[in-house]
């Protein structure tokens, strides 16, 4: 039996959205007459008979938007998703949520499945394998016809569209001058691998740290991964020589990795932070909850999930025919606990203090 013809099939042979063929087909102004002709005359050639429902609901607002994420069991993304759902919820805007799982066919597949379902925008936070593969068609499409996305955290300078993040190199440069001011020089940094955008910006910022402050380079103190058992034996490695510990870990893609820095330290009898003082990303429950708690930077999850639906939601309900582009980078704060060390000569702390705030500022953008 020969199988249907689908939008999405009308779409991948047209090197178009979905959204496009759907608002072709339906006559909508925003898609040119040349290629709306175009799509007709090829849904005509294959007899393509659309649902004329799923046309009613792509030419009129659903006032339901799409977000997709990486992975749901980081803290960061959760913080995230709490506050897009809750500002969209203030708005009007019901959420569906998607998981691309750090897969690039998944991803795609999270977009295609968005649109049919006729979502009015998309917020999406690109996954790693599509930072892998370097092929970001499907958001270019996306964006070229106009369609309302957002995208936040892992973000992508080629694609013209809303993005929203936090100035990863800045912060990671704050981080470790924070580590070097209290007296620390060999510096390790867990990262994320080198085809994750972030993971290569926040290493720059270490490198500016260390470069600043003259201090050598030693690239077996670079740990990369995202593979918590890979990660784990890389960490022992680097402690196996009882005479030549690391004195800081700046754990850059996430607290698991930070508590699994810990354990190991604590293993040898180190003690944190007198021995060793140790810096995460994820402001989260095992920084909070760690013995002794961990110092982190707080990266306003909440408040990026809030900027993004409003982004989003104003794209959406704009009038003009020319909407201009807008970069929004979240300001970051060190968050001061009891696994690093004190500047003893900028900070004053009291016995009972557990967290001080370092402010990391925001870079400019047009």
């Amino acid at each position: 039996m020969k199988s249907k013809l689908t939008m999405k099939n009308l779409a991948s042979e047209l090197d178009v959205s979905v959204s496009t063929v759907s608002k072709a087909l339906s006559d909508s102004k925003e898609i040119s007459i040349e290629t709306r002709e175009r799509i007709k005359a090829f849904a005509k050639l294959y007899n393509y008979k659309p649902n004329s429902l799923a046309l009613k609901f792509s030419s009129q607002k659903t006032h339901s938007i799409g977000v997709i994420i990486p992975e749901i069991v980081h803290h960061f993304f959760a913080t995230v998703l709490r506050g897009i759902d809750e500002y969209a919820n203030e708005k009007g805007y019901n959420v569906m949520v998607c998981f691309s799982n750090e897969s690039y066919e998944k991803e795609i597949s999270n977009v295609e499945m968005l649109l049919e379902g006729s979502v009015d925008g998309i917020i999406m936070s690109i996954s790693s394998e599509t930072q892998q593969k370097n092929n970001y068609n499907h958001i270019k499409k996306l964006a070229q016809d106009k369609y309302p996305i957002v995208l936040f955290d892992r973000i992508v300078e080629e694609v013209d569209c809303d993005k929203i993040f936090i100035n990863d190199e800045d912060s990671a440069y704050k981080a470790t001058e924070y580590l070097i001011e209290t007296g620390c020089k060999k510096i390790v940094i867990i990262k994320h691998a080198e085809n994750v955008k972030i993971g290569t910006l926040r290493k720059n910022g270490y490198l500016k740290a260390l470069a600043k402050y003259n201090i050598e380079l030693d690239k077996s103190l670079i740990i990369e991964g995202d593979e918590e058992e890979n990660i784990e034996e890389l960490l022992k490695d680097l402690f196996k020589d009882n005479n030549n510990y690391p004195d800081a870990i700046l754990a850059t893609n996430g607290e698991v990795y930070a508590s699994v820095a810990m354990q190991i330290a604590k293993a040898k009898g180190l003690s944190i932070p007198d021995d060793i003082s140790i810096i995460t990303f994820v402001d989260g429950l095992i920084s909070k909850y760690s013995s002794p708690p961990l110092t982190a930077l707080w990266q306003h999850g909440f408040e990026m999930g809030k900027q993004a639906v409003e982004l989003l939601i104003n794209r959406i309900e704009s009038k003009e025919d020319e909407y201009q582009i807008q970069k929004k980078v979240i300001p970051t704060k060190l968050k001061i606990r009891q696994s690093t060390r004190k500047i003893k000569k900028t900070i004053v702390v009291q016995q009972q203090d557990i967290t001080q705030e370092y402010d990391v500022k925001p870079i400019k953008t047009n």
